[in-house]
């Protein structure tokens, strides 16, 4: 095996590339095409800077920017549907004038792909948020695009169903984006991905017309399945307006534990000793290592753990069940302590069970408050790739030695590197949190990071998606063939490319 320090120097021996992109194929907004949107639209679900109340700028700043204040666009108009035959004649016109579009749902995306590069129109779905119907029978859900992650969780509460997805940004999210991006979560080792959950979409295709595959049936073996070209498209062939979900019956009985590991390579091991004994009740498996963990604590995420729990702790792991039988699964979970903690060499330190639903939340709080917490502590450089799962700790600690190889591991600029994730579904989070984004950080991560992805045959984009961040680096996961057909499938769709330009596409 490389060494630690060689690997790194090996791999930054490349020289950075950098890619600009072009708008200059397309028109920007005019008054003329203002004043025919306001035939469509009522002018409060219209923000201009063109119109006559001429809306300030700085209202359109949440639009504009991510919410990690990293990508900034310029769109001087914001328009906000009500429903599907609006979204369609607005795109209908902006594809026979050459106006380019960006989709935008709660905006919570780490990759730039709901914000601009420039001054292109931005269709935001917020006002589309009905449910549309929903059978308690089946659990299908059929729901606007704009719906927010939380609020179908809260009304499928009442009807004894989950969405079969959870995510840390749910209170903002919609669904529509997170279709759009092939969102994973927290349980996709329990429920599995959008892929296989989604039952049909209604898409609003970039020549205007409307593709309605809003099916509610869970088998349909009629040739293509086009609804599938649309989930991790991140809105380049089309805007979802409606969603078909297959929701899951909620569990009757939910637990989870947190458990402080000595060393990263007793991770594995337990993951296999947890499945074997908890099996079907197995919800979550995620990965957290130590000065993640400190991070978490430091800004107030969750309760902490007792310092004896944590001493001599180097990461640790949060396993959930969710099962039927509260007694049959609590029992389950303390013959799995019991065996852990009385093993000849014992895989954890300790571990600590919740043992009411407010230590439920808090445990469930510092793995969820990671994305939070280094924000706090800083400007984070966030990699969701996916990795062997044995790789985890030796991808962060390459990393962590490449960012000190370049000097610039010191809290004027790097201050952290750490690593979380599912390790149920290989997916890394690597954070970098620097006092600030400069082009020398940016310079010493990328290609670095992705060709040590590539080494690893990994992807270099587990759920987030490729948004503006990766369309340079989607070749470290895509090979020419791929991305060719990638390509002419846009082309089908969006000979415009008014799409979303500038987005997953190099």
């Amino acid at each position: 095996m490389l060494s630690t320090r060689y690997l790194a120097r090996r791999i930054s021996s490349r020289p950075v590339r950098r890619f600009t992109h072009s708008l200059s194929r397309y028109h920007s907004v005019s008054e003329n095409d203002l004043a025919h949107f306001s035939k469509i639209l009522p002018s409060s679900a219209i923000l201009s800077t063109l119109s006559p109340s001429s809306t300030a700028a700085s209202e359109l700043a949440p639009f504009n920017n991510d919410w990690m204040n990293k990508y900034h666009g310029k769109a001087t108009t914001v328009l906000k549907p009500r429903n599907t035959k609006e979204v369609s004649e607005i795109v209908k016109w902006c594809n026979d004038h050459r106006i380019a579009i960006v989709p935008q749902g709660g905006n919570t995306g780490l990759v730039g792909g709901s914000v601009p590069i420039g001054d292109e129109l931005i269709i935001n779905l917020a006002n589309m948020s009905s449910i549309r119907s929903f059978d308690d029978v089946s659990g299908i859900l059929v729901a606007d695009a704009g719906c927010i992650l939380q609020s179908l969780s809260d009304y499928l509460s009442g009807h004894n169903h989950v969405v079969p997805l959870d995510l840390g940004a749910k209170g903002s999210c919609h669904i529509g984006g997170n279709v759009s991006t092939n969102a994973g979560g927290l349980r996709l080792l329990r429920y599995g991905s959008l892929h296989g959950n989604v039952l049909g979409l209604e898409v609003v295709l970039p020549d205007g017309s409307i593709l309605d595959q809003l099916s509610t049936s869970r088998k349909d073996n009629t040739g293509y399945d086009l609804k599938q070209l649309f989930i991790g498209a991140e809105g380049t062939l089309g805007i979802v307006t409606g969603v078909s979900l297959l929701a899951a019956a909620a569990p009757q009985a939910s637990n989870n534990v947190m458990l402080a590991l000595p060393k990263f390579e007793n991770v594995l091991p337990l993951y296999r000793e947890v499945k074997r004994q908890l099996s079907e009740i197995l919800s979550a498996f995620e990965f957290i290592d130590r000065e993640a963990y400190d991070l978490a604590v430091k800004h107030g995420q969750g309760r902490a753990l007792d310092a004896a729990d944590v001493e001599g702790a180097a990461c640790f792991v949060l396993v959930e069940t969710s099962g039927s039988n509260r007694e049959h699964d609590e029992e389950k979970l303390n013959t799995l302590l019991t065996t852990l903690m009385e093993a000849d060499t014992p895989l954890i330190n300790t571990g600590v069970l919740a043992t009411s639903p407010a230590q439920f939340s808090s445990l469930w709080a510092i793995r969820e408050g990671l994305t939070e917490a280094m924000s706090k502590e800083g400007k984070a450089y966030k990699y969701d790739i996916s990795v062997p799962l044995d790789k985890f700790k030796e991808v962060v600690d390459i990393t962590r030695e490449h960012i000190r190889s370049k000097g610039l591991l010191h809290p004027d600029a790097v201050k952290h590197v750490v690593g979380y994730g599912h390790v149920g579904d290989s997916n890394l989070h690597l954070n970098i949190v620097a006092d600030a984004y400069t082009p020398e950080i940016e310079a010493a991560l990328e290609p670095f990071v992705y060709e040590l992805v590539s080494r690893y045959r990994g992807s270099v984009s587990a759920e987030h998606g490729i948004g503006v961040m990766k369309t340079h680096a989607l070749h470290y996961s895509k090979n020419a063939e791929s991305i060719e057909w990638m390509k002419r499938i846009k082309k089908l769709f969006d000979p415009n490319g008014i799409m979303n330009p500038g987005k997953v596409l190099p």
